[in-house]
């Protein structure tokens, strides 16, 4: 007897639907077939041990299941209860009526108990674009396949529900979520806020810029001057994700099985700090079988590199294009898969290897040579993806001991919020540009014109500190969201003259 029942793979963050026929026919033996990789191959032990210990057997007689597309590569446990439930059906142990309306997937624990699967948000999507009447997984993963809208989601803690639902008629219980209630409900701030930051004003007002545009910052200064305090703030002051950036992000979280148990719909902006020992394919994506990697995590979010002369030179050399491109392409002989990666990225490092300035009161100090060859580590072209350079100094006392509390994160949110809308509304008929980071040469052109005197400073900076014409963009991109945040429609010499400020690493002598 032959029996279908359906199932998805994920390549990328999309889905593909996956048709497992299991014929049952006179003699023995147990044949899988479509390329299935080593963790489905033996999935006939798993699954024989669960339903013995649930009081069903694997039929003595000759098995063949094939995974159609037959030339496709599957891979993962997830398959299990997908094909336990076809030998089920195929040997008549089990009635197969309305099999055919549901897709089905989980991993099998030897009672019978199921395993949270990877990519159940993608293929729940996929699901509901080709009509089926329902998605039976995991329990765990219920939650973020009932994000989904108009798709019936059933979680299940053990394949004996399954089997009594299709056997028995018994009904399973629907997972239904408020996609937009649930989405507002967790638009709370993180625990990190501006508040707690001692002094530190100029570098305050350098983030909230950023954010308000969406710019690359790089933060240099010695131990202990508050970088990575910063930067682990930044997330809390940038605007509040919009539902399709939240459906986005947890695709990509979905899919390398990063989502928490029995989570939703991410409504915090990531927030992703490797470690400088991090491989290139780590960072970017890739493998055999390509997964995401740390700059795709951190889509529409933040992406901090701590000590960024310490990562290897091959690894931040690779953010060149993603960074431009805002996704990252990763070939293989058979097949494409294109990653988005529209991330902020923070940086932060010493401005020498002792960590200090050329400074005669430092513990440990560095010459000016010994300070450019440590800087030289870090690319031109790199840093002129970068569009503000600032530097950081360490905090005096009389503002660590002041009890006095900053300003704080919900009030610097507001101004942000404020300048993200007049972005969005000046690109409303642009799709690819929602903020001033992300303008072509073309869009500078036409949204970042300059007076007589504002053009005439700009030169002077560029003659002077000798920039590049990617750093003249920055500045012009910076200075377009300081005006954004004046609520001013035209670019002054003021908004000029403090985007020059914003490129230390431009200027000569800044190493004192």
């Amino acid at each position: 007897m032959l029996t279908k029942v359906f199932a998805s793979a994920v390549f990328g963050v999309e889905a593909t639907t996956i048709t497992v026929e299991v014929n049952i026919d006179k003699g023995i033996g147990y044949h899988l077939v479509g390329l299935p990789d080593n963790a489905i191959k033996e999935s006939n032990y798993r699954i024989a041990a669960a339903l013995q210990n649930n009081n069903y057997k694997i039929p003595g007689k000759k098995i063949t299941i094939n995974m159609a597309p037959a030339d496709m590569r599957k891979e993962g446990s997830a398959y299990d209860l997908t094909l336990a439930i076809g030998i089920l059906a195929a040997s008549g142990q089990i009635k197969a009526k309305h099999l055919e309306k549901y897709l089905i997937m989980g991993e099998l624990s030897l009672d019978g108990s199921l395993q949270p699967i990877k990519g159940a948000l993608p293929i729940a999507v996929k699901a509901r674009e080709e009509g089926y009447a329902g998605f039976i997984l995991p329990k765990q993963n219920a939650k973020e396949a009932a994000i989904v809208n108009d798709l019936k989601v059933y979680g299940v803690e053990s394949i004996r529900q399954v089997i009594d639902y299709f056997d028995k008629g018994e009904a399973l219980e629907e997972t239904i979520i408020d996609t937009r209630k649930e989405f507002q409900k967790h638009l709370d701030f993180p625990e990190f806020d501006f508040s707690e930051v001692k002094g530190q004003e100029s570098i305050k007002r350098c983030m909230e810029i950023a954010a308000a545009g969406g710019h690359n910052v790089i933060l240099i200064g010695p131990p202990g001057s508050g970088k990575t305090m910063l930067a682990k703030r930044l997330p809390s002051i940038l605007p509040p994700m919009t539902l399709h950036e939240a459906l986005e992000t947890t695709k990509i979280h979905s899919v390398v099985g990063r989502l928490k148990a029995n989570a939703g719909l991410m409504a915090q902006r990531p927030f992703r700090a490797p470690h400088h020992t991090i491989s290139n394919v780590a960072l970017v994506g890739g493998g055999s079988y390509p997964q995401p990697g740390e700059i795709s995590l951190s889509h529409n979010g933040v992406l901090f590199l701590d000590e960024l002369p310490e990562f290897k030179r091959d690894v931040l050399e690779v953010m060149r294009q993603p960074l431009e491109d805002r996704e990252v392409t990763i070939s293989r002989a058979k097949f494409t898969v294109t990653y988005p990666s529209s991330f902020m990225l923070i940086a932060s490092m010493n401005p020498s290897p002792s960590g200090y300035f050329n400074d005669p009161n430092a513990p440990t100090t560095s010459s000016p040579a010994e300070m450019q060859r440590y800087l030289g580590k870090i690319s031109g072209p790199l840093l002129d993806r970068i569009d503000i350079h600032i530097e950081v100094t360490p905090v005096p006392f009389d503002k660590l001991s002041d009890s006095r509390k900053g300003e704080s994160s919900v009030a610097i949110r507001k101004r942000v919020t404020n300048a993200r809308a007049i972005q969005t509304e000046r690109f409303k008929n642009l799709d690819k540009v929602h903020y001033n980071a992300q303008m072509s040469v073309k869009h500078i052109a036409e949204f970042c014109a300059l007076d007589n005197t504002s053009l005439q400073l700009l030169k002077t900076a560029m003659e002077r500190l000798n920039l590049s014409a990617r750093a003249y963009d920055r500045i012009l991109k910076v200075a377009r969201t300081i005006a954004d945040l004046d609520t001013s429609e035209s670019i002054s010499n003021m908004h000029i003259s403090e985007a020059i400020q914003y490129r230390s690493l431009d200027r000569e002598g800044w190493l004192g």
